[in-house]
């Protein structure tokens, strides 16, 4: 085999396409899971702001687990500030006082 078949057969393997194709894929899923916790994220917002009294510490818990998957979701993804969705969804400054807090 000769160095012009081997630049022949790398051109036709096209490594950087298969590169492209799995960067593609890669952006795809972290669109998809930022999406997915953005509607968690609506989800618990409504399910707050409906609570009862008697529900609202499980309704609140939820809510700052579901903010702050969502937050580390964004930041994983390069999204550093979060002052426009904190404002977008209304999340409140108890959720945001309580991120992080694991449940018992």
């Amino acid at each position: 085999m000769s160095l012009r078949d081997s630049l022949d057969l790398l051109k036709a393997v096209n490594p950087e396409g298969g590169q492209a194709v799995l960067e593609h894929e890669i952006m795809a899923e972290r669109a998809s899971s930022l999406n997915a916790a953005e509607a968690k994220v609506a989800k618990t917002m409504d399910a707050l702001r409906a609570a009862g009294p008697d529900d609202n510490a499980d309704a609140l818990s939820n809510a700052r687990e579901a903010v702050w998957a969502y937050f580390v979701q964004r930041e994983l993804i390069g999204f550093k500030r979060h002052h426009d969705v904190i404002t977008a969804f209304g999340i409140p400054r108890e959720v945001l006082n309580g991120l992080g807090v694991m449940r018992r």
